[in-house]
């Protein structure tokens, strides 16, 4: 397959995944049944962000610099996280957009999106999908994309040792707050820590604050999502550290459905935000650079950091690559 046929096939795909045009409510309530964090906005959201990217103009800048075709071309192994709707979809996309052959290993919490699409493909356009196979476990592959906690990271190092692989660990994101922040833009701050239930690497689980400023200035802007509670699986993780915290007299902010916790740690467990003080901008650029190989996404409006704006951290584009690795040059060096 030529550029060309790749980037028509997947531009289609986008138009057939937009919630706003196609009726997708049976694959959409699938996805809940087998994982209740898939709700129906998370998964609405989670399609309308990929139709939008995914059309025939995005595709071309990104992919214009990528070879006309591979010449030879690998098979290579995808093992891919679950815990928020088609993460993985980008590794695949990369994959087939380089001239590879995918063999994905699935999570169970995301097969269902994920099987759809594969589907959908093969609809779409058949020598494409015959290019993806789904398997129970990754053997042989040339290569190798697989994405797991701090704990599997270092078994698929061991496994794959011996070919061309990226590796991917736990990662969180941070907010770096100047202090004059509109409530707007701490509206939006409220998006990149609860959309998704706050489960993936690019939500903002640490905030550093001024040392004077009011906490409860972001407490009181995060309460769009205050019926987050309603949710069984969010609730029992909020209720149990709350009990925790009361147990052992930790102090904290509870807001009814978020605990906000003073804690130099970067990763905050589900239904609590961690949130640390900082004297200058220099100590924050080196404990950002310290922290470098756990964060995934850094979210400010101060112009010394090179940071995001708020509310962008789940709009992603083609161009966010996971843990800074730019997955199309890996794949066109392979």
């Amino acid at each position: 397959m030529n550029k060309t046929e790749i980037i028509d096939a997947f531009a289609a795909l986008g138009e057939a995944i937009n919630p706003d045009s196609t009726d997708l409510n049976a694959v959409i309530e699938q996805a809940y049944l087998k994982n209740n964090w898939f709700t129906e906005p998370n998964v609405r959201y989670c399609l309308k962000n990929w139709s939008n990217c995914l059309t025939t103009s995005n595709l071309s800048d990104w992919l214009s610099k990528v070879q006309e075709e591979n010449s030879a071309p690998k098979t290579v192994g995808i093992v891919m996280a679950g815990n928020i709707p088609m993460v993985g979809f980008h590794d695949l996309l990369s994959v087939l957009c380089t001239g590879h052959n995918a063999m994905v290993k699935l999570s169970q919490n995301d097969e269902v999106l994920m099987k759809f699409v594969v589907a959908k493909l093969n609809e779409i356009n058949p020598k494409l999908g015959e290019r993806i196979h789904i398997a129970e476990r990754i053997q042989k592959p040339d290569a190798v994309i697989a994405t797991g906690s701090n704990n599997t990271a270092r078994y698929f190092e061991y496994y794959f040792r011996d070919i061309p692989r990226i590796i991917r660990k736990n990662r969180t994101s941070i907010a770096v707050l100047s202090g004059k922040e509109t409530d707007e833009q701490l509206g939006l701050l409220a998006d990149d820590i609860f959309q998704y239930f706050g489960l993936g690497c690019r939500n903002v689980t640490k905030l550093l604050i001024p040392q004077e400023f009011d906490i409860t200035r972001i407490l009181d802007n995060l309460i769009k999502y205050q019926n987050l509670i309603d949710h069984n699986k969010y609730a029992n993780n909020y209720t149990y550290h709350k009990a925790i915290f009361l147990m052992n007299l930790t102090e904290h902010l509870d807001t009814g459905y978020v605990l906000a916790k003073e804690d130099e740690k970067l990763h905050s467990p589900l239904g609590c935000i961690f949130y640390e003080r900082y004297n200058t901008l220099d100590d924050v650029e080196h404990q950002l650079s310290e922290l470098e190989e756990e964060i995934q996404v850094v979210v400010s409006d101060i112009d010394q950091l090179s940071a995001q704006p708020f509310g962008s951290t789940q709009a992603t584009q083609l161009t966010d690559y996971a843990d800074g690795v730019n997955t199309l040059n890996y794949l066109t060096l392979i």
